[in-house]
């Protein structure tokens, strides 16, 4: 049986609307510092769970709160993963850096913390 409804343009507009951004510089970070999704978790005092870093990490389309909390929980994680005398030396990401599709996200951006990172 065929059904007919105001809904049906709404669906097939939103199969057209995508929202996976694909993988994220946040991603490619974490990686290079060692840090594994359930680190990112149990560092969080945000109560970040499992399936939003996951999210994150996979660039489906996030709410820029829950951008801002992941930024904040990677800056405390990778905070406590430095030596005491190197945390100076850190500059915090901000969430544009870490999300390809953040408003400001420049490209072409250079980490500041290269130096820091373990080999």
């Amino acid at each position: 049986m065929l059904r007919r409804g105001p809904w049906i343009g709404y669906t097939a507009a939103m199969q057209d609307a995508t929202r996976d951004h694909g993988a994220q510089p946040l991603d490619e970070l974490m990686n290079r510092w060692g840090i594994t999704n359930h680190q990112l978790v149990d560092t969080s005092v945000e109560q970040l769970n499992h399936k939003q870093v996951q999210r994150a990490r996979k660039g489906r389309q996030l709410t820029l709160h829950l951008m801002q909390k992941v930024t904040r929980t990677l800056n405390d994680a990778v905070l406590a993963k430095l030596p005491k005398e190197e945390r100076a030396n850190f500059k915090p990401y901000v969430h544009k850096h870490l999300f390809n599709y953040a408003k400001g996200h420049d490209p072409e951006w250079a980490d500041p913390n290269a130096a820091l990172m373990p080999q």
